[in-house]
């Protein structure tokens, strides 16, 4: 069933980034984007987000027109229907790593799955204070603030940009996993031409569209 839907995207700044974007997602896919820098990649999270109006265009979820809504209403979707895992980390420092994940998951109305902290190895990290946590370690709390909102669309810019490879590979599977199970979506952007690959499909992003 389609989840998510591109109509005409276009938007630039003081150049072109793209136009006449389209495309449509399923249930249970994963997608990720690549491009040359500076295409416009993020720039694309943030439309589908709701985060940033395109110049032109539609955005379809569960075929509502996003920004035919009011802002209070794209606020509420972004809050208990999407999740997004921004390239800078946006924890609270001086929270420990566990109040930083449990704030999400009250302001979401979900349960804290603690099975997930295993998965990411961060159950031990749980009552060390943000600031003391590599950027690997916070990357990964950011990763199960997320998770922990049982979002239908998850939104990774870069989400694995502060980890090894290792671990990096462990976060795609878990995601991957988690849009499968939860009849979900993952749109994934990454210069990781191995990560990419475990994706479902791969996209180029340019001016011309997406392939």
């Amino acid at each position: 069933m389609e989840l998510l839907r591109a109509e005409n995207l276009s938007h630039s700044f003081d150049y072109p980034l793209f136009k006449d974007l389209c495309f449509s997602l399923n249930e249970g896919q994963s997608i990720a984007i690549q491009g040359s820098s500076g295409c416009g990649k993020s720039t694309l999270l943030h439309i589908l987000s709701t985060l940033l109006k395109p110049n032109s265009g539609k955005v379809l979820f569960q075929n509502h027109d996003l920004y035919a809504l009011s802002e209070s209403e794209r606020l509420r979707i972004r809050r208990y229907f999407f999740g997004i895992i921004f390239q800078t980390h946006y924890l609270f420092k001086g929270f420990s790593a566990f109040e930083n994940i449990e704030l999400a998951s009250v302001l979401s109305g979900q349960s804290l799955d603690k099975s997930l902290l295993e998965k990411l190895g961060i159950a031990h990290l749980l009552h060390q204070k943000i600031a003391k946590l590599s950027g690997g370690q916070q990357q990964r709390v950011s990763i199960a603030r997320v998770l922990c909102k049982k979002p239908k669309i998850i939104f990774a810019d870069e989400a694995t940009g502060n980890l090894d490879k290792e671990n990096a590979t462990n976060v795609i599977e878990i995601l991957n996993s988690y849009v499968k199970e939860n009849a979900g979506v993952l749109i994934f952007v990454t210069h990781d031409n191995s990560l990419a690959l475990l994706c479902d499909e791969q996209y180029k992003l340019s001016q011309n569209g997406i392939c």
